[in-house]
């Protein structure tokens, strides 16, 4: 997989790491970016259309997808982070709804697409589905969920020819980090990594310092190892047409 030439959507593509990663693929080549936000945007390079979506709106979602002709790569980048203590059932609720179903309606809408191009899934899943920080576990607990399907879907894909990959993101400088005085990437060297990552064909992406510092025993630890014996028994199986 190269950017070059290809057709990208990326969710969220209004701010921090999601218009980063829209600048990115213009830099890298591609011949169109659809940006999608819940706010319609503009942009100068005409190779960008910008795209209404919000990924909790299926009707939105359905009319992204009449708005796209082909695509290669997919990015489901939208998110959302809330402050709470998991005393509040709403806020886990509207964190599971933009950061878990957000991405598998928008994925299972352009599958067809991805499908025919063969091309891939990228999602942003943060550092947090790994372990929580407390102060927003509603979030990690939707990041938690959000890479297991991807696990999930990178199996049930694999013999569709459709590659899926997770971003394990740090802290990055963007609206969702603002307040944490901690050290952090800026987003355009995260969404360089990120393309960098689909492009090398990595299966999960640590794409800044602090999620690189774990990529090593991510790899090769008995987890890693788990994934891929468990994803060999769907892979094995024929898949329907």
């Amino acid at each position: 997989m190269t950017i070059e030439g290809k057709t990208v959507l990326v969710t969220g593509g209004n701010r921090g790491i999601g218009q980063a990663l829209v600048e990115e693929a213009l830099g890298r080549g591609a011949k169109r970016v659809y940006a999608g936000s819940r706010q319609r945007l503009s942009h100068p390079d005409r190779r960008v259309t910008p795209v209404t979506l919000d990924v909790t709106d299926q009707r939105q979602i359905e009319a992204a997808v009449e708005t796209v002709d082909s695509l290669d790569v997919l990015i489901n980048n939208a998110g959302v982070a809330l402050y709470d203590d998991l005393s509040d059932r709403a806020a886990l609720e509207q964190s599971l709804a933009v950061n878990l179903f957000g991405p598998w309606a928008v994925t299972q809408a352009f599958l067809p697409l991805l499908t025919e191009s063969r091309g891939a899934v990228v999602n942003n899943v943060s550092l947090m589905a790994l372990a929580p920080l407390p102060i927003t576990p509603a979030y990690a607990v939707s990041k938690a969920a959000a890479f297991n399907m991807t696990q999930s879907l990178r199996a049930l894909l694999a013999g569709r020819g459709v590659t899926v990959h997770a971003v394990l993101t740090g802290p990055t400088d963007t609206d969702m980090t603002r307040g944490f005085e901690i050290a952090k990437a800026t987003p355009e060297s995260v969404a360089r990594a990120i393309l960098d990552g689909v492009e090398a064909a990595e299966e999960d992406i640590f794409p800044d310092p602090m999620s690189a510092s774990l990529a090593d025993s991510w790899r090769g630890g008995a987890v890693k190892a788990f994934e891929r014996e468990s994803a060999a028994i769907v892979q094995a199986e024929p898949v329907a047409a």
